[in-house]
């Protein structure tokens, strides 16, 4: 099993602000998401992280409980945003928006497209595609690679990341044990309810 997991909750997040790479930590509620991902995940055979701070934060609690040591992989960074990292969304106008959500391979503001975001996350999800198979490997990664993957899974275009929404330390399933991916599960946060999030 494929098992994608969104790292818990930081500052930023928490006011609604986009977040690419800037390497922001988890805040409390955060980190105490990420305990209880730990607690809830199985073993994986393999875990790995982005190499950005948050979800190696996530993956390191992951690491803690089951023994698996953690990999970085710099495919499954966030989307770079460029001059809008750390920004709310209003700092694009409605014509921004427009070309960002209608051309998978606009560049806003100097950042990184949904469709490159897409092209290199699609190259590690089918390295992935016979170990998942075999064992649990655990992905902690960010939003835009956790849609993108969701697209490979479906087999659909980068177009679809904008149809999708996916709340701190959730967790997606996609089962490559045969012909096609299929998707199991999609922003499952049972994992962490009634975790107090600060």
């Amino acid at each position: 099993m494929l098992i994608l997991v969104r790292h818990g909750q930081t500052g930023a997040n928490r006011r609604g602000l986009l977040l690419g790479r800037a390497d922001e930590p988890l805040c409390d509620g955060g980190r105490e998401q990420a305990d209880a991902l730990a607690r809830a995940l199985p073993a994986p055979a393999r875990l790995i992280s982005s190499p950005l701070g948050r979800a190696r934060q996530t993956a390191e609690a992951i690491a803690a409980a089951s023994g698996t040591p953690v990999e970085v992989d710099e495919r499954w960074v966030e989307m770079d945003y460029g001059s809008l990292d750390g920004r709310p969304a209003s700092a694009l106008d409605a014509d921004g928006w427009r070309a960002w959500q209608d051309d998978p391979a606009h560049v806003p503001a100097g950042g990184e497209s949904v469709a490159d975001v897409g092209a290199r996350v699609r190259s590690a999800c089918r390295e992935l595609v016979a170990p998942a198979a075999e064992g649990d490997v655990v992905v902690v990664s960010h939003v835009s690679p956790i849609k993108a993957a969701i697209a490979w899974a479906l087999g659909v275009g980068d177009e679809v990341a904008w149809r999708m929404w996916v709340a701190d330390a959730a967790v997606c399933r996609i089962d490559t044990s045969g012909s096609l991916p299929r998707l199991l599960a999609f922003n499952d946060v049972t994992a962490h309810v009634g975790a107090p999030v600060h």
